[in-house]
């Protein structure tokens, strides 16, 4: 009879609660080791699909890409990580649009939370796999993720 009340009954629960620490632990000791040798390994390491290394902005073979400047991603980003600057133009039809000019992500700050991804309704950017970022100069951390040049993917 075992009651959790009585000296005994404690005694007996924290043995049993230390037992199975110990197999846990013994049972991780002998397990295989997956240790990456970094970095002689470099070109053939690869991270989880889920890894959150950098934001970039994917542009296809003709320099475009999704962003339309609607300033969601920049709205969503609790720390002011991301600054889209955007313009307007006049169309060959006479009509007014914003297009963007320039994508800019500080990374040095970036928490890595994916509300920007998760705010853009055009899949614009998305976290890549790169995790080698060390600087001397925080300057070097700002990136234009929109090359000079790019245009709009037109959804027809």
């Amino acid at each position: 009879m075992k009651n959790e009340n009585s000296y005994f009954g404690g005694l007996i629960q924290g043995i049993s609660s230390l037992l199975v620490g110990m197999k846990t632990t013994i049972k991780v000791f002998f397990r295989a080791k997956t240790t990456e040798q970094y970095p002689e390994n470099r070109a053939e390491l690869k991270m989880f699909d889920r890894f959150r290394g950098e934001l970039i902005m994917p542009h296809n073979e003709n320099n475009e890409h999704r962003c339309v400047a609607c300033g969601l991603c920049q709205t969503a980003c609790p720390n002011d990580t991301i600054e889209v600057i955007s313009e307007m133009i006049e169309t060959e039809e006479g009509k007014k649009k914003k297009i963007l000019k320039t994508y800019r992500y500080d990374l040095g700050s970036c928490i890595f939370c994916q509300l920007c991804v998760n705010a853009c309704p055009h899949d614009a950017i998305t976290f890549g796999q790169s995790f080698e970022h060390a600087v001397f100069n925080r300057d070097k951390l700002v990136r234009t993720l929109n090359n000079e040049g790019s245009k709009v993917i037109d959804k027809k």
